[in-house]
């Protein structure tokens, strides 16, 4: 075969592959088992018919139409064949068919056929357990990528916020604040574009709803709320607020207790430390940080976080905010020592630019050294840090710094490794979907024996 064919033959396996009867035959997927016991218990039921119709054909006289119907000029191999395809035929047409009508409705608004859905469902179902840790931003990013790899996702989420929408939810109703919940929740759902838009719509401050005391919530913020009223629990509402949104995943708390994020900020002219209350005060104060810390100190973690950090294969620290997002859970009473008891492999992913007050000025291992110097040493296996530093920058927003220098050999005891995670339209943030490859090929690094699929499924349309 010439080499100009190849291409063409590559594409046509490639479409057959894809088409919707390869799907529903794909090993694994949990239906031609179905088919197969069908087609065994309707022989056994003709089988039954055969052995009356027999004995009524040999005992009975009937017409001679019956030699036509009953196909008696034909050889039996012939007849058996005939009669056996045609049979088989109409019942994978009738479960097919079946199938297709039953679960229509609950997959009217994807872009793909329902075999080649129930094909991504199943391969999704066998991705790795990924735990992730952190807030805001940074941690939503990182879930709207990998979810096209497993859903098997855990997202545990900082409860630390006290500003806008949140803050005020949180102080209304004593609850924990659901601003960083609800990014999480919109970029695990399902049909993400909608749900995103509508989670994200915010009322306005003035206008027709601004007096109404809806002036500034969020949408997701709101519908959060309210699902924890009516289940009685915050972590209820979470977890049927996944339910209604089809969420790839769970959305916990690191722990119920909401928490009052404490920092120690270092006057740049003075070098004297000032310590200051509340996560929203120690984002704008415009100051270096030195430390944090939380109260209440003995806050405990959430159980089912704990539990999904000892069962997973990945232990994700996720991009974002340092200070006022990843350690804030990571200091909560329990979390740290699960991670360092976990069998899955732990990963930080270092932020592809400098936050101003945060981290101005960091390297890649000044971040590894502040979550060391705040929680201890043996909680990081592997650091994933952007390679591509060549990026132009169109402007910069505010409160981003400068690009982060890729550093390989930053230590010899942590693996660093590099790749090109920044999202072109935005340099200074990840690229959801470069980054979920880079951190399943670092799990593909460090654990060789496993066999999980580096292929994305069940791409979102655009």
């Amino acid at each position: 075969m010439s080499s100009t064919k190849l291409p063409w033959l590559a594409r046509r396996i490639d479409r057959l592959r894809a088409s919707s009867l390869s799907r529903w035959l794909t090993i694994g997927i949990g239906v031609k088992r179905w088919i197969l016991l069908s087609m065994i218990g309707t022989t056994l039921i003709g089988l039954g018919l055969a052995y009356i119709l027999v004995d009524v054909y040999r005992e009975q006289p009937l017409p001679d139409v019956f030699y036509y119907l009953t196909l008696q000029f034909l050889p039996r191999w012939a007849r058996a064949i005939l009669v056996g395809g045609l049979g088989s035929g109409l019942v994978v047409l009738a479960v097919v068919r079946l199938s297709r009508s039953l679960l229509e409705p609950f997959a009217r608004r994807r872009s793909v056929s329902l075999g080649e859905a129930m094909y991504q469902y199943r391969q999704r179902e066998r991705g790795p357990k990924i735990v992730a840790i952190g807030g805001g931003t940074g941690l939503s990013i990182f879930l709207r990528g990998i979810k096209a790899y497993t859903s098997n996702i855990t997202a545990i989420v900082t409860v630390a916020d006290d500003g806008g929408s949140s803050g005020r939810l949180r102080q209304e109703f004593g609850m924990p604040p659901p601003g960083d919940f609800r990014q999480c929740l919109a970029a695990l759902a399902d049909d993400e574009a909608l749900t995103t838009h509508l989670f994200q719509y915010r009322f306005s401050e003035s206008g027709a709803n601004g007096g109404s005391g809806l002036g500034g919530h969020a949408f997701g913020n709101l519908f959060i709320a309210a699902m924890t009223n009516v289940t009685g629990s915050f972590e209820s509402g979470l977890a049927e607020s996944s339910h209604v949104l089809a969420v790839r995943g769970r959305v916990l708390p690191s722990t119920v207790t909401p928490l009052i994020l404490i920092g120690d900020l270092k006057d740049d002219a003075t070098s004297k430390l000032k310590r200051v209350e509340g996560e929203s005060v120690i984002t704008h104060a415009g100051a270096t940080i030195e430390r944090v810390a939380i109260r209440p100190e003995d806050a405990h973690a959430y159980p089912d976080a704990i539990r999904a950090i000892l069962d997973a294969d990945a232990i994700i620290l996720s991009s974002g905010s340092l200070y006022t997002s990843l350690l804030p859970n990571l200091l909560v009473h329990g979390i740290a020592d699960a991670i360092r008891a976990a069998r899955g492999v732990r990963v930080y992913i270092c932020n592809v630019a400098t936050q101003k007050g945060e981290t101005t000025n960091y390297a890649l291992l000044d971040h590894v050294n502040a979550i060391e110097r705040h929680i201890g040493p043996g909680l990081i296996d592997a650091v994933i840090a952007n390679a591509q530093t060549h990026v132009a920058w169109a402007g910069t927003p505010a409160g981003v710094g400068r690009l982060i220098p890729f550093e390989r050999d930053t230590r010899p005891d942590l693996l660093v490794f590099g790749y090109d995670v920044v999202d072109v339209s935005a340099p200074w943030r990840h690229d959801s979907a470069k980054l979920a490859q880079a951190v399943m090929q670092t799990l593909k690094e460090l654990r060789p024996q496993e066999k999980w699929d580096l292929r994305r499924r069940g791409t979102q349309r655009a």
